[in-house]
């Protein structure tokens, strides 16, 4: 029987933490380029030699301090869960800042083996690092790994299970007034049953880590609590942060060797222009709708035309054939053409234009580059009280809002976490893509990409301008500074843009053949009966909802039952608007294209307008259950509803009534 052990990988962002848990476990888990990626720990399954090993990618962190959600959540990880190892994986290139975490991992009372990971990119950059001598210096074991590429991976493995074996305590020794108040501090606290280690306990004491405190004098008696104030002050704190860099730099000194002057980069040089004081936000937007032309002129709607022949000509027409051959019922056959067929089908054929999306997006932040809009983005975010960190959530929306949602955990400030997770939903995520593609196509053929960017660049400004009247109203308060890592430029790798994109689709695809399924088959079923049996669609029970709500939406330009209907469903997932409209329309006209249906339903300024709508109204399901639980309020969870809604009304019936003028 295998033995079972339990690894944690612990490490700096951008040191190529999650490309080794992948590269450990098969994980498809996104392999990103920035700070943040990873919010909550991932758990894969490594099966090696004797073991059973169980591999938990805990949040990148700078230090065990606790000043950010990703720093609570490592931290508590490692001293309640107690793994059997953790392999803290080092950037080579970045040794010295890298090792600061590492220090604070060997005083822990859990072994530690070191991962020093990309030896190419220091090999390139002249350094010579000698891994044993290392080794010895630290008092744990070394191992040289490029996880990218797979080097080492066993080394490491073997390195791991024998740490398990034989764990060695290794630890700082700090100056000595600094090691005499560890020793008295823990003289004072040896009689508690605590789970942290004393030595680790008595350092954290002294760097006035709050947490710790807070449970201290929870658990101490009062005279015990004020002896150990007495040891507090800044002088202590900063001398175990010198302690720590001290020992790295003699470490370094007699281990490592620079055998070449350090040269400017070729990231320095790119970082030049992207990263210009003027040049930066225009080339943001230029290569934004660079995007977008790649996503619909150049690749995207060939594809989708290929596609909607398919479904909506070959397959529905065949399909529509074998039934009536069959002898199927009229209304099973129009369940399964119009209802499956019909909503199902309506979304897959955006499928191309969401690829190309999802794969223009993973190459520009496995590059590197979307670090850098951060970067550039920080001086227009401090305008509106945020900072440039607040924007690595926003831009994780255009995928996704729900892990872009759940990425404020990155933010340090809860004022700022809070703004960004409300206005956040602004961002238009994938699904809203497939409404923009249907209407953009059918009512501006020739400006689709211009019209889809709009509505991109829209959605940021509305996110702007609510996040600046939420700072001077309700969140008042000055934003944490802003410090982010630009990672070095690099070639994304195949394997990980693939696995990127192809989870994203995933989830997309599951949506179709879940929420929309269902949603397809329950919206046949309203369109077809009411409370007294079958009905025709325009006495349906769907229809009499419909015709209820569409006054709301008559000064927005589409007070139609069917549009208000649509815009209703889209609430369980934003596809199902268009999966809804296929149906409905399909349902009261089989012999016309749904295109000649909405172009007798709306004008070009109103189907302007119903985009809008879509891209500002309140969001599916999913990322409200996520903003209800990563607020832990209801409170904040329905004004974000609320507010949502009413802010897409009024922009939307503007754009309308204004454009009627105009045109």
């Amino acid at each position: 029987m295998k033995k079972q052990l339990t690894v944690a990988l612990a490490g700096n962002p951008n040191s190529g933490k999650t490309t080794l848990f992948n590269s450990l476990t098969g994980s498809k888990q996104y392999v990103g380029n920035w700070a943040g990626v990873t919010v909550e720990k991932k758990e894969g399954i490594l099966n090696y030699k004797d073991f059973n090993i169980n591999v938990i990618d805990l949040p990148g962190t700078y230090s065990l301090s606790p000043y950010s959600m990703e720093e609570i959540i490592a931290r508590n990880f490692l001293i309640d869960e107690k793994p059997d190892v953790v392999i803290n994986i080092v950037d080579a290139s970045n040794i010295e800042r890298n090792l600061y975490l590492s220090m604070q991992l060997l005083e822990l009372d859990i072994p530690v083996v070191i991962a020093l990971n990309m030896m190419d990119v220091a090999e390139k950059r002249g350094y010579l690092i000698d891994v044993f001598e290392l080794s010895k210096k630290l008092g744990t074991e070394v191992v040289p790994i490029v996880a990218s590429k797979n080097k080492g991976i066993d080394k490491l493995l073997d390195a791991v299970v024998n740490t398990k074996k034989s764990k060695s305590n290794n630890f700082i020794k700090y100056n000595n007034k600094i090691e005499k108040k560890i020793k008295e501090i823990e003289n004072i606290i040896e009689c508690n049953d605590s789970k942290y280690d004393l030595r680790w306990l008595a350092i954290k004491i002294l760097e006035q880590d709050d947490i710790i405190i807070k449970e201290f004098k929870d658990i101490f008696k009062e005279e015990a609590a004020a002896t150990i104030s007495s040891y507090l002050d800044d002088e202590s704190q900063t001398s175990i942060a010198d302690g720590r860099y001290n020992y790295i730099s003699n470490v370094l000194d007699d281990t490592i060797e620079k055998t070449k002057e350090q040269e400017k980069t070729l990231t320095d040089r790119i970082d030049d222009i992207l990263t210009h004081r003027w040049l930066g936000l225009p080339i943001f937007a230029l290569i934004m709708f660079s995007v977008f032309y790649f996503t619909f002129d150049l690749v995207g709607n060939k594809l989708l035309n290929i596609i909607d022949s398919f479904i909506n000509n070959t397959l529905a027409t065949s399909v529509n054939d074998m039934l009536i051959t069959m002898g199927v019922s009229e209304w099973l056959n129009s369940l399964i053409v119009d209802g499956i067929i019909g909503g199902v089908g309506g979304i897959l054929v955006f499928l191309p234009n969401i690829a190309c999306l999802f794969l223009a997006i993973s190459i520009l932040e496995d590059s590197g580059y979307m670090a850098r809009v951060a970067f550039i983005m920080d001086r227009s975010m401090r305008r509106i009280g945020l900072s440039g960190k607040a924007f690595i959530p926003m831009i994780l929306g255009f995928g996704c809002n729900v892990p872009a949602v759940m990425g404020t955990r990155a933010l340090d400030d809860e004022n700022d976490r809070l703004v960004t997770i409300l206005i956040n939903p602004f961002m238009s995520c994938s699904a809203r893509l497939t409404v923009y593609t249907l209407f953009a196509g059918i009512f501006f053929p020739n400006n689709e990409k211009f019209i889809v960017f709009s509505l991109y660049i829209l959605g940021i400004l509305i996110a702007v301008i609510a996040a600046l009247i939420f700072k001077k109203t309700i969140f008042k308060g000055e934003s944490s500074p802003f410090i982010i890592e630009l990672p070095p430029y690099k070639v994304p790798s195949l394997k990980g843009i693939i696995i990127h994109v192809w989870d994203r689709l995933k989830g997309f695809l599951i949506n179709a053949g879940t929420l929309i399924f269902g949603a397809s088959i329950i919206l046949w079923f309203v369109l077809g009966f009411n409370l007294n049996g079958p009905a025709p669609i325009y006495n349906s029970l769907g229809a009499q909802v419909g015709k209820v709500i569409a006054p709301i939406f008559k000064p927005l330009g589409f007070g139609d039952w069917r549009s208000a209907l649509s815009l209703l469903s889209g609430i369980v997932a934003k596809e199902v608007v268009i999966s809804n409209m296929a149906i409905i329309y399909g349902l009261e006209d089989a012999s016309k294209a749904l295109s000649v249906s909405l172009l007798e339903n709306f004008s070009q300024i109103s189907a302007y307008a119903f985009m809008v709508f879509v891209l500002l109204y309140t969001p599916c399901i999913a990322t409200v259950g996520v903003i209800k639980k990563e607020t832990n309020s209801w409170k904040w969870t329905i004004f974000s509803l609320v507010y949502q809604f009413v802010v897409a009304w009024i922009v939307a019936m503007i754009v309308y009534q204004i454009g009627k003028i105009i045109l």
